[in-house]
């Protein structure tokens, strides 16, 4: 099945703020647990890579990771 424009831009989301914060997927991992949220590496890496993530684990890793503002353009 095709990716969505909305998986392929929910991927671009997560990545970019991994990016503005250098973090690895085994860091994010780390962060995950750190809340609770027990996550292999590899099925971490597959997930974002699919797009195919809920909202909520999506929310999930942004607060993991100490987002505290998403900017969904670019300006």
């Amino acid at each position: 099945m095709p990716e969505t424009q909305w998986e392929s831009r929910a991927k671009g989301l997560l990545r970019a703020e991994m990016a503005r914060r250098n973090l690895t997927y085994k860091q994010l991992v780390d962060k995950l647990a750190e809340i609770g949220i027990r996550e292999d590496e590899h099925n971490l890496r597959n997930k974002v890579a699919r797009g195919k993530f809920t909202g909520a684990f999506m929310l999930a890793c942004l607060g993991a990771m100490g987002c505290q503002t998403l900017r969904l353009e670019d300006s």
